[in-house]
């Protein structure tokens, strides 16, 4: 793993971005995987078919909390619509670090969960 990366991840992990709660979301979902214990929340307030406003919460891994915090910054502004879309590709690649088998469900587990609140909003 380049260490570039790997000071991302840490820095993502130590100092997260868009981490809390929202008073009154659009939308929330929750998910946990049993199998590590990590554990996320993102609560969005979605208007006029665009993200205004995202916080996740929870506790994890330095890979998932990092991917639940670039995916939050990644999301701003822009429409439902589009992040409908976003693959693992996308979420791997914003990580910028190769993920073993055994690690891809920490990095996946934020976007699982981002796409379960947007699939509830109208």
């Amino acid at each position: 793993m380049d260490s570039i990366y790997k000071e991302i991840i840490l820095e993502y992990y130590k100092n997260p971005k868009n981490y809390g709660r929202i008073k009154k979301p659009t939308s929330s979902a929750f998910l946990a995987n049993p199998l590590c214990g990590d554990k996320i929340r993102i609560d969005v307030i979605l208007k006029k078919g665009k993200v205004r406003e995202i916080k996740f919460s929870g506790d994890g891994c330095a890979i998932s909390q990092a991917s639940a915090s670039l995916l939050t910054e990644y999301s701003k502004q822009k429409k439902a619509t589009i992040l409908k879309k976003i693959g693992p590709k996308k979420v791997l690649q914003m990580l910028g670090i190769k993920i073993g088998p055994a690690r891809l469900k920490c990095a996946l587990l934020p976007l699982e969960v981002f796409k379960k609140a947007i699939s509830k909003t109208p």
